[in-house]
């Protein structure tokens, strides 16, 4: 059986704002079975090539709305949801980006859904390539 597709290939890029290379991003599913509120999502963590992103530079796009981390944790709006099985986009602010060519990437998602005593983390890595 193949493993269910976590990354979008297609969704690894620099980031251009008025010609300037301003940060990258990425798409990637939730890795939990159920869609969830933005309100639930407690960190995305990330590395490239062994480099930490601060949680500051990190934003979170879901339904055409962006948002910090620590915005996240106040949005109840129903209408905003990492559905299950959807692409989610997630861009670093970093001016340059990346260089072109292959990297890889780790992302932790940890969320804390109220049912539960404890958070739940999952990990998630894989190889790509910046054109």
């Amino acid at each position: 059986m193949a493993a269910r597709q976590i990354y979008n290939p297609e969704g690894f890029k620099n980031i251009e704002k008025n010609g300037v290379v301003i940060g990258y991003q990425f798409q990637f599913k939730a890795q939990y079975y159920r869609g969830i509120t933005l309100s639930i999502i407690r960190d995305i963590q990330i590395r490239v090539d062994d480099e930490e992103v601060k949680r500051e530079n990190i934003r979170f796009s879901v339904n055409g709305e962006t948002f910090t981390l620590e915005q996240m944790r106040t949005v109840i709006d129903p209408d905003y949801r990492w559905e299950f099985g959807e692409f989610a986009t997630v861009s670093v602010i970093k001016d340059g980006g990346l260089s072109k060519g292959q990297h890889h990437i780790h992302a932790r998602q940890i969320i804390a859904p109220s049912y539960m005593p404890f958070q739940i983390e999952a990990d998630c890595d894989t190889d790509f390539v910046i054109d």
